[in-house]
């Protein structure tokens, strides 16, 4: 045997050795790939479900606020006619309620003005005859 081939015997011992050690990290690492592709099939699985019930709560929540815009559309339609009938009353009854309340202040500055006027002229007829009993 030469120096050759007892240099290519150590190198291929070498080599062996080198292998023999690479195999365990190798297994370790198929086994890591296998946990991860489990987990990734176990999360698919799960994934579907969930995204099932998400498009259900949307689906609900999108009737739920389909009701809720023809509640508020209902709402907007009552407040406008109520106030269409606060502006048909304010119209109807306001110019007649507007004469009477006048008329009524006018009678009443009347009847104080009446009343002011004849207790002005029993004042002045007292003061006359309180004038004419001092003179007398």
């Amino acid at each position: 045997m030469g120096v050759g081939e007892i240099a290519g015997l150590i190198a291929a011992i070498a080599f062996a050795v080198l292998a023999g050690f690479m195999i365990y990290p190798l297994i370790r690492l198929g086994k890591m790939f296998d946990q991860i592709s489990q987990t990734v099939k176990d999360s698919g699985e799960h994934a579907i479900p969930a995204l099932d019930e998400g498009v259900t709560t949307v689906k609900q929540v999108n009737k739920s606020l389909e009701d809720v815009n023809r509640i508020s559309a209902a709402a907007s339609t009552t407040a406008n006619n109520v106030g269409a009938l606060t502006d048909l009353y304010g119209s109807f009854l306001g110019k007649p309620v507007i004469k009477v309340a006048s008329a009524v202040y006018a009678l009443k500055s009347t009847a104080q003005s009446f009343v002011a006027g004849r207790a002005n002229g029993a004042a002045e007829t007292a003061s006359e005859a309180a004038g004419a009993k001092k003179e007398a």
